[in-house]
Parts: structure tokens; C-alpha cells; sequence
């Protein structure tokens, strides 16, 4: 994945694997995004990982922005990615140590309000998909969007950690879909573009609502609405692109 814009520089993702203590390799997918005054200006940085919690992942973000202050003004990419490679150890060794500190808090977050944002590659049997997904978040007491705007197919949902996971459990596993014959097919061409808490500054949907739009500021603003422009920019505007 790569992007570039004149106003809004260039984003790219990069995937590392790196060894870890018990010899497993850990996959670590890194967006960058350097802005157009980079590198006086640190660039911006997402960390994800199958393997790692979302703490680890924060805290590896974090350090590689302590790392980037430290290059400013010069190239630092190349820098970064190598520091990662050889310190992920060290990070995930203090995470871990800090977590065990706070069991008492981490187990009130596991219950917390989550969020889950999905993107989908089409939709052939539209009308029955959206009844599914409609009966789904209200079974599972979800709330959120199901969002139309052109070919792009996003879906936003916001609830119980525990009814979050069974949700993602439900649209791989039933057929939802028909395949290009009209048979009845699982979900195949969906991605998980993040799954994360939700925030204080983030605004609860209070309702599950089908909505299309006919421009990408539209669709933005319904992000905007719920405090979550990140999300927008870090993940929709390079479907829009």
C-alpha cells in the first residue's frame, strides 16, 4: 500500500517480521504517514499486530515516536524500522511488566466499549446481506453503521468486547452472500481495518442505521459526528484514493 498527495504527503505500509524471545516470528504491520514538511515534522505511525495486544501495540507506537524526535530533521524511516527489529523484545518485556501492575485495571477494560470498523469488496445479494447484518447488531446489541458511498461498503460497530468478537466470528463463518453463479457463499473479501476501544473523546452511536452517501465529505462528516476523524484518515481515505 502506498499513497501520495501534494497537500497531504505520502502514506505507506510496511510488514517486519521479527524473532521473538521464544523464537516465533512476530508480524508487525507499520503504517507511515509522512506529511508534506517531512522531516521537519515527525511523520505519523500505526502499529498493528495479530500477535501483540493493543497496549503493546500503543507502546510500541509510542517508542517510535520517542525514536523519531530523536532524528529530526533527517531521514528516519529506514531508522525506525531497524530500531524496531532490534528492541521489539525490550518493549513488549516492559509492556507485559506494566500490564501485570495493573491486572485490576485491564480486566475492567476487557468488558469496555468497543469499536470495530470493516470493509467489504461487494455486496451481490445487498438486500438480504443488510438484513443479516441488521439482525446481527441488534441480537448482539450493537450499534453503529452499515455505510454505502459509491463501491465503497463500510461497516461500523460499536458494543461489548464479547459481542464485538462474536460478530466478527458470525460474518466469516454463515453464508451471507451469493457467489457469481447465485449459490450461497461466506464472506471472502472482508478486512478488519481496526478493531480498537472506544475513547472518552469518541461519541456512542445510539442506534444501528443503514445510511448511503453520495460524497466522500459526507461520508466523513458521519465520522466527524462521532469523534473518530483518525479512523477516517487513517483507514478510509485510502480506499477513497
Amino acid at each position: 500500500f502506498f499513497c501520495f498527495s501534494e497537500t497531504h504527503g505520502i502514506s505507506f505500509r510496511i510488514q517486519i517480521a521479527v524473532k521473538e524471545l521464544l523464537d516465533t516470528d512476530v508480524l508487525l504491520k507499520l503504517l507511515f504517514h509522512l506529511p508534506v514538511n517531512y522531516p521537519s515534522a515527525l511523520p505519523g505511525i500505526s502499529v498493528n499486530s495479530d500477535q501483540l495486544t493493543r497496549a503493546q501495540c500503543m507502546d510500541v507506537k509510542e517508542k517510535l515516536l520517542e525514536q523519531a524526535k530523536m532524528h529530526l530533521s533527517e531521514p528516519m524511516v529506514h531508522d525506525l524500522i531497524l530500531w524496531v527489529q532490534q528492541h521489539l523484545n525490550d518493549v513488549i518485556k516492559q509492556s507485559a511488566a506494566v500490564c501485570n501492575e495493573k491486572t485490576t485495571l485491564s480486566k475492567g477494560t476487557e468488558d469496555g466499549i468497543w469499536m470495530l470498523l470493516l470493509h467489504f469488496d461487494h455486496m451481490r445479494a445487498k438486500a438480504k446481506y443488510v438484513k443479516t447484518v441488521e439482525k446481527w447488531a441488534s441480537n448482539l446489541r450493537l450499534t453503529g453503521r452499515l455505510m454505502f458511498m459509491g463501491k465503497i461498503i463500510l461497516i461500523l460497530l460499536q458494543g461489548d468486547r464479547s459481542s464485538i468478537k462474536e460478530y466478527l466470528i458470525l460474518q466469516k463463518a454463515s453464508k451471507v452472500d451469493v457467489d457469481s453463479s447465485g449459490k450461497k457463499c461466506k464472506e471472502k473479501m472482508m478486512r478488519v481495518l481496526c478493531e480498537a476501544e472506544v475513547q472518552s473523546q469518541h461519541k456512542r452511536f445510539q442506534t444501528f442505521e443503514v445510511k448511503e452517501y453520495s460524497t466522500p465529505e459526507e461520508l466523513q462528516k458521519e465520522f466527524e459526528t462521532a469523534g473518530i476523524t483518525t479512523l477516517f484518515s487513517e483507514f478510509v481515505s485510502p480506499l477513497l484514493k
